[in-house]
């Protein structure tokens, strides 16, 4: 698989492909970079964006993963726990990595209050938001921040501060969910407003939680945390919604798309779904399509799915599992 292949694959939206393309011609080691503010904890649903990272990894990119604990702050985060929730991601996400078994190398974690406190980045902040309209922050951060019925001014920071954080890092690619769309394209309009050229926005799906609708930190039994028993993986996946012959918010589905079955290509090996021999016997598939087609034609039982796709989380987990006894005693600090 080539460069622009890689980076490419399961995304939804690349703003500006063209400009990709030239990026990949022009710059031998170009530099993405994802920023996530350490709100909640970290969930399975991480894994979509660690493995797209691996992605630009084996495409010869520097990444860099921005703990963005000021982003944290600006969405809700009591600023007591800032620190220790920047410590457990920053101890959490390398396991991850190292469960889908990426060399990173070339990829480094950098705290947002490390760089966002300086007087040249706040100028900056300052220029944009003598440009951009309370409306234009709040329209580009609804889809991200949470504003309520009463939204705080800290809520329309968040957009100029991602935006600023480009140039900072001094990003060639900002990477994100599809749910960061509208806070990428401000960044794309406001930076040359001050003097800094436009990055490339690359832009993966957001997958269903379990109970359909959006995986999220602060619904519990919309996702798996990534410290969870293999008894609570199996028990959670058993309720997760998985309608036969459903594909629509299927987060059982979506997961084996996005993630399983990437891991599963990458190190050619199929995904097998254990079943008694009075029931058929054991299933194999190469790739998620010939999933999704048995699904469909109802020739798949959802629970002999979901058993499968719990067996492959809990092998996922293993190596964070490894360091249990630590994390659980830094979660338990930051999430009181």
């Amino acid at each position: 698989m080539d460069k622009l292949e890689l980076i490419k694959r399961n995304t939804q939206e690349i703003v500006e492909e063209k400009e990709l393309v030239e990026l990949l011609k022009k710059k031998k080691k170009p530099h993405v970079y994802l920023g996530t503010a350490i709100t909640g904890r970290p969930h399975i649903g991480y894994f979509i964006w660690v493995l797209k990272l691996a992605d630009f990894l084996r495409a010869g990119f520097k990444v860099t993963l921005l703990l963005a604990d000021l982003h944290g702050a600006l969405d809700n985060t009591p600023w007591d726990l800032l620190e220790k929730r920047y410590v457990y991601y920053k101890n959490v996400i390398p396991l991850m990595f190292k469960s889908i078994g990426v060399d990173i190398k070339n990829f480094n974690i950098v705290k947002g209050s490390d760089f966002q406190l300086k007087k040249e980045y706040i100028l900056d902040v300052l220029k944009i938001s003598t440009f951009a309209t309370i409306n234009d922050c709040k329209r580009s951060a609804s889809e991200v921040v949470k504003f309520g019925d009463n939204p705080k001014l800290s809520g329309l920071i968040y957009p100029i501060m991602q935006s600023v954080d480009e140039v900072y890092l001094d990003a060639d690619i900002q990477y994100g969910g599809v749910d960061q769309r509208k806070i990428l394209m401000f960044a794309r309009e406001n930076l040359p407003k001050i003097g800094y050229k436009p990055r490339v926005e690359v832009m993966t799906p957001m997958i269903p939680g379990l109970e359909g609708g959006k995986m999220s930190s602060s619904i519990e039994s919309s996702k798996i945390d990534l410290l969870d028993d293999e008894k609570t993986v199996i028990e959670k996946i058993k309720k997760a919604y998985c309608e036969v012959g459903v594909i629509e918010d299927n987060g059982v589905l979506a997961f084996l798309k996005y993630v399983v079955l990437v891991i599963k290509n990458d190190k050619k090996e199929k995904f097998i779904i254990k079943r008694d021999k009075k029931y058929g016997g054991d299933l194999e598939f190469k790739n998620y399509e010939e999933i999704e087609e048995k699904f469909l034609k109802k020739e798949l039982h959802p629970l002999d799915l979901k058993l499968a796709l719990a067996f492959e989380i809990n092998r996922l987990l293993e190596p964070i599992r490894k360091k249990n006894v630590e994390l659980n005693k830094l979660a338990k600090t930051a999430y009181v």
